[in-house]
């Protein structure tokens, strides 16, 4: 049986390691480190329009609007709302996407393994003031899949699921740059 100054340690241990853990850098850099988000406080809600599609792949634009809400709301302080009552909008257009091939079946020629990688133009402008408080172009994801092959049997990826995982990632990177300098 521990004792109750081992065990009164043993949390102290814990919760300083937990601290540390969920530590932060704070927006302003004479902090240091700060409990808490490094997203802005002063912003409260995000609009997020669906974004413009220059792409020959239809239905991205959409996708990836979704992809940016859900992270947003996830990973942020912030709310997402509609149009003119947001504090801030987060505008974009996909520029487009671009299919390479990484890998081939040696003898035969077939593709084993392709990246994709699509790339958007994004500004973050603050509602409130009209001032860009991020903007960035050619701000891009790849991710890599193996391609179906269809005829002789062998399973693989359709190309949607490396675009909903190049889109989840861009999402993910987008969200990211949205923190506050530090």
């Amino acid at each position: 049986m521990r004792s109750r100054a081992g065990t009164l340690i043993l949390n102290c241990v814990f919760v300083g390691l937990a601290a540390l853990l969920l530590a932060g850098c704070a927006s302003d850099p004479r902090q240091g480190y700060v409990l808490g988000t490094t997203y802005d406080s002063g912003v409260r809600t995000v609009s997020v329009p669906v974004f413009r599609n220059s792409s020959f792949t239809p239905g991205l634009e959409q996708t990836l609007t979704d992809a940016i809400t859900k992270e947003i709301m996830s990973r942020t302080p912030w709310r997402v709302v509609n149009g003119g009552r947001a504090d801030t909008e987060l505008s974009g257009a996909i520029g487009g996407t671009e299919l390479f091939t990484l890998t081939r079946t040696p003898g035969t020629g077939l593709v084993q393994e392709q990246s994709l990688t699509i790339r958007v133009d994004f500004v973050w402008r603050d509602n409130r003031d009209g001032t860009i408080r991020l903007e960035r172009r050619n701000f891009a994801a790849t991710t890599t899949f193996i391609p179906s092959r269809g005829t002789n049997g062998e399973i693989g990826e359709r190309i949607e699921i490396g675009q909903r995982e190049a889109i989840e990632e861009l999402a993910k990177a987008i969200v990211g740059e949205m923190r506050a300098d530090f």
